[in-house]
């Protein structure tokens, strides 16, 4: 049986962990964090927030596990999830699905971040019905050199224990005095190096980030996501994940994470910026050039879905198949929209919204 290579240690951490760097650090991160929530109010619908910027943060925490897909294939299988597999597209989809379940559980259970709701997350994420690992064996390696890097516990009990353990850490706020921001940065590296599933422990670990940052209520909804920055800094956050394990050096690591949540809150704003002038834009031509079609459902769906359907509108602004159809008939033909088709199906894009997140930092066609 393989031997962990690093004890877990007990949560919080001993040892100085708020050095006058990390608060620095957190007091930067706060108040970008801050004008994210705030500049948010100006989306009229925030759940446009949640659908358009999670499947961003779904392609960029695949990517960092070399799932590769373009903006094409993921929008495609996100509104054709019927069709055929597109396999790197299909896992990000499960991805936004998975970080979706998650936040309606735990809106559900008086904002508790329990071990139920992130076995559900995995099982949504990898469609499968399991939940903590119960066999040894598990080690991570290095992908060049085929080297083990890290040894997590092993036996299910130890897992179990260390799970209940963060869970308490999570949810309990008079456990530990530290800033909210550095202790969502020792979950983070707590759940990694617990490991508790077979498979997707990065992505999962991703998600508790910023239901996380809900619960707390330094965000309203969870629509920021650091995985574009850990993506960009990829051997970076591996490098220093390891470190604390290896030297027990926390400074390090807290100052990654809390640039993390500074960079992408500012990066955030921009996308929040450019969707409500350009919803504004949307609104004011609609109204003005097309007041038969306008309302604000009508509009929601244009930014929900960056790639729409006639079902899709249908559904939401509440008319006839046919009626949708006509309508988004006539904003392509007003240029608010691109016609394309899938095998028997027409679909619409929203192609300024699109190239909105193509022109973001690291956000490729």
């Amino acid at each position: 049986m393989l031997k962990p290579t690093y004890v877990i240690p007990p949560l919080p951490p001993l040892g100085e962990l708020e050095t006058p760097a990390v608060l620095r650090a957190a007091a930067l991160a706060h108040r970008r964090l801050a004008e994210v929530k705030g500049r948010a109010t100006a989306i009229p619908n925030q759940g446009i927030l949640i659908d358009t910027l999670s499947l961003q943060e779904a392609r960029a925490s695949s990517e960092i596990e070399n799932i590769i897909t373009t903006q094409e294939e993921m929008f495609q299988a996100a509104i054709f999830p019927e069709g055929p597999d597109h396999g790197p597209a299909k896992e990000v989809a499960r991805y936004r699905d998975a970080l979706k379940r998650g936040w309606d559980l735990m809106s559900q259970s008086q904002w508790l971040l329990t071990n139920n709701t992130i076995i559900e997350i995995f099982r949504v994420l990898k469609r499968h019905d399991g939940g903590f690992r119960e066999t040894p064996g598990t080690a991570l390696k290095n992908d060049a050199t085929g080297d083990t890097v890290y040894v997590p516990p092993q036996d299910k009990n130890d897992i179990a224990a260390h799970m209940s353990a963060l869970e308490r850490f999570i949810n309990d706020d008079t456990a530990s005095v530290l800033d909210p921001l550095v202790k969502m940065a020792i979950i983070h590296h707590q759940f990694e190096s617990i490991h508790p599933f077979p498979d997707g422990n990065g992505r999962i670990g991703r998600i508790i980030n910023v239901l996380y940052l809900a619960r707390t209520g330094l965000l309203n909804i969870p629509f920021l996501y650091l995985s574009r920055y850990i993506t960009t800094h990829k051997a970076d956050y591996y490098r220093l994940l390891q470190s604390v394990r290896d030297d027990g050096k926390w400074e390090p690591w807290l100052l990654f994470m809390l640039a993390a949540v500074a960079e992408t809150s500012t990066e955030t704003l921009r996308l929040i910026d450019g969707l409500a002038a350009l919803m504004a834009d949307y609104k004011k031509r609609i109204r003005d050039n097309h007041p038969r079609l306008y309302s604000q459902d009508l509009l929601n769906n244009l930014f929900r879905h960056p790639y729409t359907r006639i079902e899709f509108l249908a559904d939401e602004v509440g008319v006839v198949r046919q009626t949708a159809a006509r309508y988004l008939d006539e904003l392509t033909a007003a240029g608010f929209l691109e016609k394309q088709t899938w095998g028997k199906h027409n679909f619409y894009i929203n192609k300024p919204l699109v190239a909105l997140f193509v022109t973001a930092p690291g956000g490729r066609a």
